[in-house]
């Protein structure tokens, strides 16, 4: 659903987002973590689909600043393509959250816009009660494929 401010961002569970991109060849999965985290604590694969993750930092490291060129990156990384369906992961579903949202202000008045979603829980999901992140929920924990580089 359209609204002035560009399509609404809807809210996805990991394994709700996998089943998407699973049924859906023209969704897109764009993970806006940073460098180190795509380095050191891996990200979603989607080889089993035929398809790459594409990664933008949302936020830049190291001083975690917001990346201005954000949706610019995100259209050169599509290049002619055009997704039905734009989903946004992070580690916990903020970074992810606000990177949707600007690239929904962008898409304002656009009549073909894709349906944006971002993946509640992101890839390594809240912290436990130890305060570590990637077994309580998240991709990781929802058993979703993933690889470490």
């Amino acid at each position: 659903m359209s609204t002035d401010t560009g399509p609404a961002v809807q809210e996805l569970l990991p394994t709700q987002a996998w089943g998407l991109l699973e049924s859906s060849p023209n969704a897109v999965l764009i993970d806006v973590r940073t460098m180190a985290e795509w380095s050191f604590v891996g990200k979603p694969d989607l080889s089993n689909l035929s398809r790459a993750v594409i990664t933008i930092e949302w936020l830049r490291y190291p001083d975690m600043s917001v990346n201005p060129r954000f949706v610019e990156e995100m259209n050169e990384a599509l290049g002619d393509s055009k997704p039905s369906q734009i989903l946004f992961i992070c580690r916990s579903g903020a970074r992810s959250m606000s990177a949707a949202l600007a690239v929904q202000a962008s898409l304002a008045g656009d009549t073909l816009c894709p349906d944006l979603f971002n993946v509640t829980e992101g890839f390594e999901g809240d912290l436990d009660p130890k305060k570590h992140r990637g077994g309580l929920n998240g991709w990781k924990a929802h058993g979703l494929p993933w690889r470490q580089s």
